[in-house]
């Protein structure tokens, strides 16, 4: 049978390898550089520990797995097993019986259990960085696999506005040093409830914020035919419809909201905590082009209470490649309450296309091996074995070539590879500790002592 990959998931090769260790070393520099800890958690977990966390649509996409315990099951429950399976396959269906666990879909909601299981041994506030693969259940596509990197940076157990502004300035200097040109588009879950609120469809408020989150892939008219699907009037459209035409202007449209919500509570608590992040963050220097109040950005999970994030490159077509917000009660439903937290991810694979289609990756990030010594099969082998331990020794990167082969098929090996010098070591380089070598790519070759070649 001709092998095949999984659809949604790839294979990775040495320069793509070393590419992503490129954006990942710069972003967990930044972490630590923030004061954030690492952290892992494992790939799967209770599948009740996943459900009830990500709304509606972000709870079709969870990897379900199969409970493993059916080949050591009871008669009676095997055949319950099966049963469940076969409905499983004629329409969506979970059962205790068919599966238990699940792959973790963010690194989000593994943290709020980790900080629920072990709040009493943890110093607050907790920063934390993450850098693991999630799966999700999703149509594959340009720059959206089903299997992909986050790298997430949270902090749990303060309410401080100051930290939605140190994320800022953290996405800002991350994508600053990987030459990444961005904006990061905010809002707040509170200017949403109070949307809500203004337009009278409190009881719709997931609704509302699922369907305007999709304004980019589907438009205003888009939007305005799904809010009337889910059974919201025309009426409270048209009061929402200065949401489609907001100026350019952030605090000016700021300052409108506020004349709408007057008497809403919790619309003019959103005004107030997103104007002081926007403000603040000015304040240390951001460029106002740096920064969008999204109006219609809804990131449609059911977790957020506050700010909200989004990034997206300003050169290339991609979505979103990071995203976040504060998610107050999030440890509440494991049990532990009053440990508000808030936080961002930074989306590896994506960031990887924009980066590659802007030719920004430096050549360092590319994996590149300096020496190979050529064999010619004589007893200088292991003089070239001791030699390429000396520099491994420096870092130097160097191999052998395996085989007394011709010098050809030796020279075409070393430039498939990308290696930049191949080195001759033979009886009279040894005899006068000289060594010879080539530089592929310029074509020259020179004979240094041995002294000057170990630098």
């Amino acid at each position: 049978m001709k092998p095949s990959l999984a659809k949604g998931t790839r294979d990775f090769t040495a320069q793509e390898v070393s590419r992503r260790k490129y954006i990942i070393n710069i972003l967990q520099n930044n972490f630590e550089l923030f004061g954030f800890q690492p952290l892992e958690t494992p790939s799967f977990e209770n599948l009740s520990t996943l459900t009830g966390k990500y709304g509606e649509e972000g709870e079709r996409l969870i990897f379900k797995i199969l409970n493993s315990s059916i080949n050591e099951a009871k008669e009676d429950k095997k055949v319950q097993m099966l049963h469940d399976f076969q409905r499983a396959l004629d329409k969506p269906f979970s059962s205790e019986y068919l599966t238990d666990k699940a792959l973790r879909y963010d690194l989000t909601v593994p943290f709020a259990r980790f900080v629920a299981m072990n709040h009493g041994k943890l110093t607050f506030p907790y920063k934390r960085y993450q850098i693991q693969p999630v799966w999700r259940a999703d149509k594959p596509q340009k720059g959206r696999y089903r299997e992909f990197y986050q790298c997430d940076a949270d902090v749990v157990g303060s309410e401080s506005l100051l930290q939605e502004v140190e994320l800022v300035q953290l996405y800002l200097k991350s994508f600053a040093d990987l030459k990444v040109p961005v904006t990061i588009h905010m809002n707040n879950r509170k200017i949403l409830s109070g949307l809500a609120e203004y337009a009278g469809i409190t009881d719709k408020l997931i609704d509302f914020t699922v369907a305007l989150d999709k304004l980019d892939k589907i438009g205003k008219e888009g939007v305005v035919k799904e809010l009337l699907e889910r059974e919201i009037s025309q009426e409270s459209i048209d009061k929402l419809d200065f949401l489609f035409s907001q100026s350019d202007d952030a605090l000016e449209n700021l300052l409108q909201l506020k004349e709408k919500f007057a008497g809403n509570e919790i619309g003019l608590k959103g005004v107030e905590e997103l104007e002081y992040v926007l403000t603040q963050s000015l304040s240390l220097g951001v460029d106002m082009q740096n920064l969008v109040f999204n109006i219609t950005l809804a990131r449609g999970l059911d977790y957020y209470t506050g700010a909200i994030f989004e990034v997206k490159a300003d050169e290339v077509a991609m979505g979103s490649i990071g995203g976040g917000g504060r998610y107050d009660n999030l440890t509440e439903v494991f049990g532990v309450k009053n440990i508000p937290g808030i936080g961002i991810s930074f989306g590896l694979d994506r960031i990887y296309l924009v980066m590659e289609e802007l030719n920004l990756f430096p050549e360092e990030a590319s994996s590149k091996i300096e020496y190979l010594f050529a064999n010619s099969g004589g007893e200088e082998t292991i003089e070239a074995l001791k030699l390429i331990m000396q520099l491994r020794a420096k870092g130097i990167s160097a191999e052998l070539y395996p085989e007394n082969a011709k010098i050809n098929k030796q020279f075409t090996y070393a430039e498939k590879k990308g290696i930049k010098n191949v080195v001759f070591l033979g009886e009279e380089e040894i005899k006068n500790k000289t060594v010879t070598y080539k530089d592929i790519e310029a074509g020259e070759k020179r004979t240094v002592s041995l002294e000057e070649f170990l630098g």
